[in-house]
C-alpha cells in the first residue's frame, strides 16, 4: 500500500454497485425509497435502463425476440417448479416530474454503464427495479400522478414480457387504490382507464381461464370494446378463426395476454381436424394452425402420421375383415 497526499490508497478497485441494485424491497426493511425525491430519481434510472435495453435490442422485431425470451424463461422455470403482431406502443407515459424528464440525453451513458448481462436478464431486473419502486409507493401511501406514471409503466412493461407477477398485482392496485373516485389528482384518464381494464378483463379470461369473472369486470368498469368482446366471443364459442382473427386486429399489449390461451384455443383446432378428417395437407395444417408438424408433434401431442407425399393422415377407415 502506498501513500500519497497523506492517503493511503489500496490496490483494490472500487465495487461498481449497478444503480437499480443500490436498494432493497421495502417489504424486507428497505427504508431510503420511502422518500418521494428519491423515488422520482430510481424512476427515472429504471425508464433509462429500459430505453437503453430498447436502444440495444435494435429494431421492433429484436424487441419482441427479447420479450419473448423472457417470456419463454419464465414459463420453463415456473413448469420446473410444479414437475412438469402489431408494434409496441410506448410504455413510459409522459414525465409528470422533472427528474424524469430528459432519458434520451442519458441513454449513451446508461449504455456504456449497463453491467454485461443477458437480455432476459436484463429486463428481468429492470422488473424487479420496479417491483421496488412499486412497495415504496405503497408503503409511503403515495397516490399522485406519479404513482400512476409508476405503476401504468410496470403494467405495460409486464404484459409484454407475460410477466402476469408483475402486471396482474399493479393492476388491481392501480383501479381499486389509485383511480379512486375520491383521488381527483390521481385518477386515469378515460383512456388509461380503458386500457387498465381491458388487461383485467383478458387477464380473467385467458390467463386464469375465468369467463364469468371476465364478464363481471366488463360490467363492473363499464368497458365499451368491441375488440375484447370479440375476443371473448371467439373464447366462448371456441372459434380459432375469430380468435385469429382478433389477435391480428389487437395491439400488441393485448396480443401478449391472448398468449395465454392460445394452447388452449389451438388444441380446439386440433380436436375438429381430428373430428373432421381422415387427412389433410401438411400446408394447410400448419398454416391454420399457426405452428409447424414439430411443434405440433412435440407440444401438442398430434399422434397423427406424415406420409410422403405432404398428407398428414388422421384417421385410418378400418377394411371389413
Amino acid at each position: 500500500m502506498q501513500k500519497r497526499g497523506g492517503r493511503a490508497q489500496s490496490r483494490l478497485k472500487p465495487v461498481e454497485l449497478d444503480p437499480l441494485a443500490e436498494y432493497g424491497l421495502p417489504s424486507k426493511g428497505e427504508k431510503r425509497l420511502l422518500s418521494h425525491k428519491t423515488q422520482e430519481s430510481y424512476y427515472a434510472k429504471i425508464a433509462e435502463r429500459y430505453l437503453a435495453f430498447c436502444t440495444e435490442a435494435g429494431d421492433r422485431d429484436g424487441l419482441h425476440k427479447q420479450f419473448d425470451q423472457l417470456a419463454i424463461t419464465d414459463r420453463n422455470a415456473a413448469a420446473a417448479g410444479a414437475d412438469a403482431s402489431s408494434s409496441v406502443p410506448s410504455l413510459i407515459p409522459p414525465p409528470t416530474s422533472p427528474t424524469a424528464g430528459g432519458l434520451g440525453t442519458a441513454v449513451a451513458s446508461t449504455l456504456a454503464t449497463t453491467p454485461n448481462l443477458p437480455s432476459q436478464n436484463r429486463l428481468a431486473q429492470i422488473l424487479d427495479a420496479l417491483r421496488k419502486l412499486r412497495e415504496a409507493i405503497v408503503a409511503s401511501k403515495r397516490r399522485d400522478g406519479f404513482a400512476t406514471q409508476v405503476y401504468l409503466f410496470a403494467i405495460r412493461l409486464g404484459v409484454l414480457a407475460s410477466s402476469y407477477e408483475s402486471y396482474y398485482p399493479a393492476l388491481l392496485y392501480l383501479l381499486r387504490v389509485l383511480h379512486h373516485p375520491s383521488s381527483l389528482h390521481s385518477s386515469l384518464t378515460t383512456i388509461e382507464l380503458r386500457e387498465a381494464a381491458g388487461y383485467l378483463v383478458l387477464d380473467a379470461a385467458c390467463r386464469r381461464g375465468d369467463l364469468a369473472g371476465a364478464y363481471a369486470l366488463r360490467n363492473t368498469y363499464r368497458l365499451r370494446d368491441a375488440k375484447v368482446d370479440g375476443v371473448l366471443r371467439a373464447l366462448v364459442q371456441d372459434d380459432w378463426v375469430l380468435w385469429r382473427r382478433m389477435k391480428r386486429n389487437v395491439d400488441g399489449h393485448r396480443a401478449k395476454i391472448m398468449e395465454f390461451a392460445e394452447p388452449q384455443m389451438k388444441r380446439h383446432l386440433l380436436k375438429a381436424f381430428g373430428r373432421s378428417y381422415l387427412s389433410v395437407d401438411l400446408e394447410v395444417l400448419e398454416r391454420q394452425s399457426g405452428s409447424d408438424w414439430m411443434e405440433l408433434r412435440e407440444r401438442f401431442g398430434v399422434g397423427w402420421e406424415l406420409g410422403g407425399n405432404g398428407k398428414v393422415v388422421i384417421r385410418k377407415i378400418q377394411g371389413r375383415t
